[in-house]
């Protein structure tokens, strides 16, 4: 687990700066990417991340020129990437009635699952011709179910988690690894305004940890924390009617503005 080099999407705070740390301290060198480019360079100064160590990409995933041009960068200043963390995502609450939202909805699709096709095709090609290589993509427990009020996150998720068992398939045959990740519920500022109860809370840095080892494991899909699995499982199972019970009440996610 030292001495490679990784890319990740969304470095600038919660899962993916701890991932950032963690590969970090593996030994690992960072390609790393964020929107806020000049705040992400200022965080790797403070972390003493020189630029033998660390390169800091200003892209915006949602701006697929941008982010496969930092892609492109990446491979002719750095090399090719070992691990490729599609990490970069927006969870903000929609109703479906509210003629505004319908914008909102683009721009989780074009940032959760567009920009983590956008952020792998760059880095494909010559994987393929390398014959090894890790794409990761960050999907959500909420992906398995729709929740009310999620309903531009949660299907925005269940695209992630097809795509990447789609796209493990095509790649398997070459030595690409796939990895899909569904993290439950992690103390981020994406889930800091929540209002409603999220069992199994884990830190940035323990998934973090625990996202290493699934991906140095070559784990096609992985739910983290294991409990947040089982609980997953028993939803999906659940008959509609049930399941709908069961959520009646249950408070949404903030919309826009909110």
């Amino acid at each position: 687990m030292s001495g490679g080099l990784v890319f990740i999407t969304g470095a600038s705070s919660g899962i993916g700066q701890a991932l950032a740390l963690r590969y970090h301290r593996a030994g690992w060198r960072l390609a790393l990417v964020a929107r806020r480019g000049a705040e992400l360079q200022a965080w790797a100064q403070a972390q003493g991340l020189g630029a033998e160590r660390c390169l800091v990409y200003a892209a915006d995933v949602r701006d697929i020129d941008a982010i496969t041009a930092a892609g492109r960068a990446c491979i002719a200043q750095q090399g090719l990437p070992d691990v490729v963390i599609a990490n970069a995502g927006i969870s903000i609450g929609i109703d479906s009635a509210e003629f505004d939202d319908l914008d909102v909805m683009r721009a989780t699709y074009e940032t959760n699952t567009l920009g983590m096709a956008a952020t792998f095709q760059p880095f494909i090609a010559p994987m393929r011709a390398r014959r090894a290589g890790a794409l990761v993509g960050v999907a959500s427990v909420a992906g398995i179910r729709g929740l009310p009020g999620h309903g531009a996150y949660c299907s925005s998720k269940a695209a992630v988690i097809s795509y990447c068992e789609t796209l493990r398939g095509e790649l398997r045959s070459d030595g690409v690894k796939v990895v899909t990740l569904l993290p439950g519920y992690i103390d981020t500022p994406l889930t800091q305004g929540n209002r409603y109860a999220m069992p199994f809370l884990l830190s940035a840095e323990q998934f973090a940890q625990r996202a290493q080892h699934a991906i140095a494991a070559g784990a096609g899909y992985r739910v983290i924390p294991w409990q947040m699995g089982i609980v997953a499982k028993l939803m999906r199972l659940l008959p509609n009617a049930l399941f709908d019970r069961v959520l009646a009440g249950r408070p949404r996610k903030r919309r826009r503005g909110q």
